[in-house]
């Protein structure tokens, strides 16, 4: 296993520009530190692909907290896509493995999915890196997301992938006490019906 705390320290540090960054995030809440870091070496714009969330409301709902979040660091200036919607679709694809445990096959399938969109919209869009704040969750396998970013880089090359793991160095501990002083809403599930069973 790489630490990709230190890989991702590397990139920054071997930075010559503030290079343009297409940043996956399925809420407000994982986004409060991981947006403050980036924001320092990156142009940000977030990509709020997440057919997975159900019911609409529950994706609406996280989507206002997003955008109230970006407007309490509107300073910042990131920018935010959402692109069009299509979770029936993705859903039954999905559907095989409703059984799976959660963090299991289901949730690989579902990490990949919305990974490789955000890589296929970077990449037809001319932004220099894509990277998903999903490993902010202590919920969420750090290995598998950066086994499938290195993956989609490859495909969708020129287009790097930022290795992260934000929940190290203290990153969730950190995004846990912002999130607690903002008061953003804090789902109870990963956002499938299935997790929500």
């Amino acid at each position: 296993m790489s630490s990709y705390i230190a890989l991702f320290e590397d990139e920054i540090r071997n930075l010559s520009h503030r290079p343009r960054l297409l940043f996956h995030a399925c809420c407000g809440v994982c986004c409060v530190y991981p947006l403050l870091l980036l924001d320092d070496y990156f142009d940000v714009t977030i990509y709020y692909t997440n057919d997975n969330i159900y019911p609409e409301e529950e994706y609406d709902l996280r989507l206002r907290e997003l955008e109230r979040y970006l407007s309490i660091i509107s300073y910042r200036n990131i920018g935010l896509i959402v692109p069009e919607r299509n979770s029936p679709a993705f859903l039954r694809k999905l559907e095989p493995m409703a059984a799976e445990k959660e963090g299991g096959r289901r949730c690989f399938s579902c990490y990949e999915m919305r990974i490789e969109e955000s890589f296929r919209y970077a990449y037809e869009e001319g932004y220099e890196y894509c990277g998903t704040v999903m490993s902010v969750s202590g919920r969420k396998n750090a290995d598998y997301i950066n086994r499938i970013g290195s993956e989609c880089a490859a495909k969708y090359a020129p287009v790097k992938f930022l290795t992260a793991d934000f929940k190290k160095k203290g990153g969730q501990a950190l995004n846990e006490k912002l999130n607690k002083e903002l008061d953003l809403y804090h789902q109870v599930y990963c956002g499938c019906p299935f997790s929500l069973r």
